[in-house]
Parts: C-alpha cells; structure tokens; sequence
C-alpha cells in the first residue's frame, strides 16, 4: 500500500511538473508579441460609476487586469477566482463586446461577482490591448506588464503571479 502511494505522488508530482512546463511554454508563446514595458493607457468608468486609471492605480503595488467577457465559456471558470481576489487585491476587468451596461450588470447581478468592471462594448480598449483571447490575465506593476496569462487560469495561478510581481 506504502509503494503504492508513493508511486501515485510521484505520479501526480510529474503531472504537475509537465503542467506547469507546458502552461509556461503557451503563455511565453502566446505573450510573444504583447507590448510589456509601454503598455497603453487603461483608464475608464466603471458601472458603478468610478474612474479606474491603471497607471496610477500601479504605483507601488501589483494590479490584476482582466480582459473577459459574458459570451466566453472559459471565464466562467476564472471569474469566480478574480472576484475572489478582488477583496483582497486591487482588480481592474473589463468585459469585452458583452452587450450594454444594463447587460453586463445583470450577468454580474445573476453570477455575484462584486468586481467592478469597465464596459468595452465595442472593443476599443481590447483593440488597444490586443487582446486575442478571452480570459487574458496581466499583473501590472508601476505600468509594466510582469505578467501575461490567457485561457484557463487558477486562483493559485493567479495569486501566485501576484506574489512574484
């Protein structure tokens, strides 16, 4: 029995090793041509009203920006993560081509998400970003890009690249 557990946690560690490895490679690949010392200008209001300046909002501290959207499968799975940290942590996000605000709202209200979010409704600021592929993840810190994750993301994935920021 004592084999065989340790033949299972050796199992799982190479697992692991391997995941990690190739999530790295895709998202060194994926990040190839994102713009990481002169990002651009993230500023807007957010549903609820408040004006969100990224490069401000940097100084001094990690931000997690997070590209997303009401129409994509996958962020289902990682919003719960990002409203989870955005008590604990400075967030901004920003729905891309998600419909009105009223909209957007409601499918926050129905999933009760407290993150505030910038509306990009006709994926000015996503253009702006070029980002590709929904959910994208950076941590920025005093306005440079530390950071860049797309797809699927964990909230130890994300916590993690936070604490290394």
């Amino acid at each position: 029995m004592k084999q065989r557990l340790l033949g299972w946690i050796k199992q799982l560690t190479i697992f692991l090793l391997l995941a990690l490895v190739i999530t790295t490679a895709v998202d060194v690949w994926r990040g190839k041509d994102f713009p990481k010392e002169s990002v651009p200008a993230l500023v807007g209001k957010t549903l609820a009203g408040e004006t969100v300046d990224l490069a401000e909002l940097s100084q001094d501290q990690a931000v997690i920006v997070y590209f997303w959207a009401t129409w994509c499968p996958v962020c289902n799975f990682v919003s719960p993560a990002v409203d989870t940290l955005s008590e604990y942590y400075p967030v901004v996000t920003v729905a891309l081509s998600s419909g009105e605000d009223l909209r957007v709202k409601k499918y926050l209200q129905h999933h009760e998400y407290r993150f505030d979010v910038i509306n990009d409704e006709n994926y000015e600021l996503g253009n702006d970003w070029q980002v590709k592929v929904t959910p994208t993840i950076l941590i920025v810190k005093d306005g440079e890009v530390k950071w860049l994750t797309t797809g699927f993301t964990s909230l130890p994935g994300i916590w993690w690249r936070l604490m290394m920021s």
